[in-house]
């Protein structure tokens, strides 16, 4: 059986910016028969997410995600439906997901690496399980809970940078559902605002490439910042942590305007906003939700419910490798998928 996929052809270098060229799309044999515990599956959905930028360096700069490699299959968050199954706990037409998907339109797993979805808690829309009621959800809610110290009732401000990405603009909604009195978004054009503000509930968004940042913080959080949903890092970063009050909190999701730099992560602050951070008690922790597996199942229910109850609004846009290009210089609005039918078109 031919079958396509996509390899990594290049890597752009740790500062540069990735291009298609970079990738490349070939046909490859798959094996007619599958072993025990095995499955084949039908790829459904490909996940596109900032961190793959590390991945296509020689060193992604962790310890918890390996690079790809030259000339190989790369992988991600993806969704199937099996089509043959030697595995006891998997059968034909089950709906699987895994961290670790390989880019190619069919594929033969390990049953053991895979998770079985269930496509009532998403009213059928399984590619709401790469975004809203998947990982960047469970990214979202989980990083608020555990570093956001929200109490309802506080009046607490959230400003939330790159808030029309993947987990910006699930972040700004759970911020709210979860007690914040004030939301506000920072994103990088006028559309971008107005849906923050039109559709998905933000009280305030600014377009950091229009008019001075700074003031505009300070006049649409007159009482300062409380928690802070760092998607971004750098400058923007370091504006929003200047206006945080004393004992706020910075939850580091991401810092994507970093990604294409040669910088540890998370990256040092400047010294004047390290100053800052320190004397006003600003907490600014790395969070990693794969450390916090024990509560994916009780986050994914959480986060059904608020989407049946429509308290929590999906946006899911573009296609690879285009869409990765697009992630990366601020393109995209909200969780960006792949859908694979009978092909990948490079």
């Amino acid at each position: 059986m031919i079958v396509q996929r996509v390899v990594l052809n290049s890597r752009p270098g740790k500062n540069g910016n990735p291009v298609a060229g970079n990738f490349r799309m070939e046909e490859v044999n798959l094996p007619d028969n599958i072993n025990e515990g095995q499955v084949r599956v039908r790829t459904l959905y490909l996940s596109v997410d900032p961190y793959m930028r590390c991945r296509m360096n020689e060193d992604t700069g962790t310890d918890y995600i390996t690079p790809w490699q030259l000339s190989q299959v790369v992988d991600g968050g993806g969704i199937g439906i099996i089509e043959e199954s030697k595995h006891t706990n998997l059968t034909k037409g089950d709906f699987v997901t895994s961290f670790y998907w390989p880019w190619q339109t069919k594929v033969i797993l390990d049953g053991n690496s895979l998770e079985k979805v269930d496509p009532q808690l998403v009213d059928g829309h399984l590619s709401y399980f790469l975004g809203a009621i998947g990982m960047p959800g469970l990214t979202s809610l989980i990083g608020i809970q555990e570093k956001g110290h929200i109490t309802a009732g506080s009046n607490q401000t959230m400003v939330v940078s790159g808030a029309a990405g993947a987990c910006g603009s699930l972040a700004g909604q759970i911020g709210h559902l979860l007690g914040c009195s004030r939301v506000l978004g920072i994103c990088g054009t006028h559309e971008k605002c107005l849906l923050l503000t039109s559709e998905l509930g933000f009280d305030a968004a600014i377009n950091y490439k229009k008019g001075n940042v700074a003031e505009q913080l300070r006049e649409l959080c007159p009482a300062g910042v409380d928690v802070y949903f760092d998607n971004v890092g750098g400058d923007i970063s370091d504006t929003v942590i200047s206006q945080m009050n004393q004992n706020s909190h910075i939850i580091l999701c991401g810092q994507i305007s970093q990604y294409n730099k040669d910088v540890p992560y998370p990256p040092p602050l400047p010294p004047a906003i390290e100053a800052i951070q320190k004397e006003r008690n600003i907490t600014r922790e790395r969070f990693l939700v794969l450390n916090h597996k024990d509560k994916f199942g009780p986050g994914i229910l959480q986060l059904s419910q608020w989407f049946k109850e429509g308290k929590l609004k999906v946006e899911l846009f573009f296609f690879f490798p285009a869409a990765f290009q697009s992630m990366m210089t601020g393109g995209n609005i909200g969780k960006q998928i792949v859908c694979i039918s009978e092909g990948i078109s490079l």
